[in-house]
């Protein structure tokens, strides 16, 4: 068997030019698998073992940076290309002013993102050296350019490596540990390793120890599931209301009529236990609610004396000649009264901004979200009190992809996640963003209350585990009893420390490996 892995291996290494490239692509798209909607991890493991002998191939010729950077590019391009197709259905909401930007962007997002990847690959190459010390450098450069890929130019962290366990709620577990990012440099490192197998002579300790370490955080999650108790919060019934609107019928004049009594017919529909708190998803009132007094009596009578309503809204605040648009959530309390007003701080590029706009505009790009302008931004994570309930922090869709900065400094008692995930298509979409919401639960040790607006709508426990949930596509409520929150995670307290740590330790434990390596020749 391992002198068959070797000559995968010399096959695969001994590969060049377009060919390494176009083999590159491939990996990196047969990567995607391991993400939602099909998690299959094994593919995303052996995709970056892939990746690390294509790169063994470039340091074993002439300009070993240059043509690792391609190799990383290629990589990064395929897995973004398959793992974020869903983004051009965004573009289809309103086809006749957008469908035309499809093929443009399809090469542009996953084009440019592709670039840390590329970064990543140049960098692993100025460090290359054979043996075990490349799959610390590889793993170091990786997890650094994920890290950056969440970071620059407000960042856009969709499937990093870490989601790639969603299959394994024993595995995500560790995640309250040292973070998704922490996470996605141990699953580097662990499909890295694999690369080490398809050596001319195999080389197993080092996946060995991998595959160990993993069953560990595996079985502790696993017991951490079955012992941690999380009751329910007295007092505080839920209803999550899904309206299922398509996204090209939610402003049509002639159908916002129809569309605010859907809110208001599910708000208020029977139900076993009378709810406390009403949630409706991002933008759910089909125009500017505040500006609407009829509007307001109806939210008055639906509040009433001992009912809150939360709802995410746009609104709209005038500077001068300037009207300053902001993607915003409503705290209403009895009677309807305005309780608390949060802004929307991490915008969705090509949504709700354009990144580079005066670039973009020449090229003739437009935000699929059709108002003037970029929307303004809020000032970051806020705590609200919220009469009846613990203390909420809101987030706006997007927003809960941000590991450690979800939450204010005053920590809240449970995260409210108002959406609208009718931009992102029928499946693949919505799932991975149910998943990152799953992670930021457990990271924080926080309930995760999901309001989707086509779906899916959920009640997430601080564990990550899904209470309740409505599907895609369905119209309706879900009622549901909100979960405690539990003492503050070790990543609640310690944020991206331990990434840090263990990307210090890769760049230590390559320098060992070539020492000893060295004092053995």
């Amino acid at each position: 068997m391992f002198s068959r892995l070797g000559r995968i291996g010399d096959f695969i290494s001994g590969l060049a030019g377009w060919r390494a490239r176009g083999f590159a692509l491939g990996a990196g798209a047969v990567s995607a698998l391991g993400f939602a909607p099909f998690e299959m991890f094994p593919f995303l493991l052996l995709g970056f073992a892939v990746l690390v002998l294509l790169l063994d191939g470039a340091h074993d010729r002439s300009h070993p940076i240059r043509n690792s950077a391609w190799l990383g590019w290629a990589f990064g391009f395929g897995q973004f290309l398959i793992g974020l197709h869903w983004i051009g259905y965004a573009f289809m909401v309103d086809a006749s002013a957008h469908a035309w930007q499809i093929p443009f962007v399809a090469l542009l997002f996953p084009g440019g993102l592709a670039l840390f990847i590329a970064a990543a690959g140049a960098l692993a190459a100025t460090f290359w050296k054979s043996g075990p010390s490349r799959i610390f450098v590889f793993t170091a450069a990786y997890a650094l350019a994920e890290w950056l890929r969440g970071h620059v130019l407000t960042g856009f962290p969709w499937n990093i490596a870490g989601y790639g366990w969603g299959a394994a709620p024993g595995m995500m577990q560790s995640v309250a540990l040292f973070g998704v990012y922490g996470l996605t440099l141990l699953t580097i490192l662990f499909g890295a390793s694999l690369a080490e197998l398809f050596g001319g002579r195999a080389r197993w300790r080092l996946p060995l120890a991998m595959t160990a370490l993993f069953a560990v955080l595996f079985i502790g999650g696993e017991v951490r599931l079955s012992v941690v108790d999380v009751p329910n919060v007295p007092g505080v019934r839920l209803r999550i209301v899904q309206p299922d609107i398509a996204q090209a019928d939610k402003y049509r004049s002639e159908l916002m009529d129809r569309n605010w009594e859907t809110l208001l017919r599910l708000s208020s529909a029977p139900a076993k236990q009378r709810p406390t708190h009403i949630i409706w998803p991002e933008a759910a009132p089909p125009f500017l609610l505040t500006r609407s007094p009829e509007a307001l009596d109806q939210i008055a009578v639906l509040t009433g004396s001992d009912r809150v309503l939360m709802t995410g809204a746009l609104r709209v605040l005038r500077a001068g000649e300037r009207r300053n648009y902001y993607n915003s959530f409503y705290i209403f309390g009895r009677g309807g009264q305005l309780l608390d007003v949060y802004d929307k701080f991490h915008l969705v590029p090509f949504g709700e901004y354009l990144p580079l706009e005066n670039l973009m505009k020449r090229l003739g790009l437009t935000k699929v979200v059709g108002i003037e302008g970029s929307f303004a931004t809020g000032d970051g994570p806020h705590t609200f009190d919220v009469p009846g309930a613990p203390k909420a922090g809101p987030l706006i869709c997007y927003e809960i992809l941000f590991s450690g900065a979800v939450t204010a400094a005053g920590r809240p008692g449970w995260i409210v996640n108002v959406t609208d995930d009718s931009w992102f298509g029928p499946w693949a979409g919505p799932l991975q963003h149910l998943l990152i919401a799953r992670m930021r639960a457990i990271e924080e040790g926080l309930a995760v209350v999901r309001a989707a607006n086509t779906g899916i709508s959920a009640v997430i426990d601080p564990l990550g585990r899904v209470r309740a949930s409505l599907g895609l596509g369905r119209a309706g409520v879900l009622d549901a009893d909100l979960p405690a929150a539990i003492a503050p995670t070790p990543f609640a307290r310690l944020g991206d420390l331990w990434f840090w740590v263990m990307l210090l330790g890769c760049a230590v434990a390559a320098g060992l490996a070539v020492y000893y390596r060295a004092r053995i020749d």
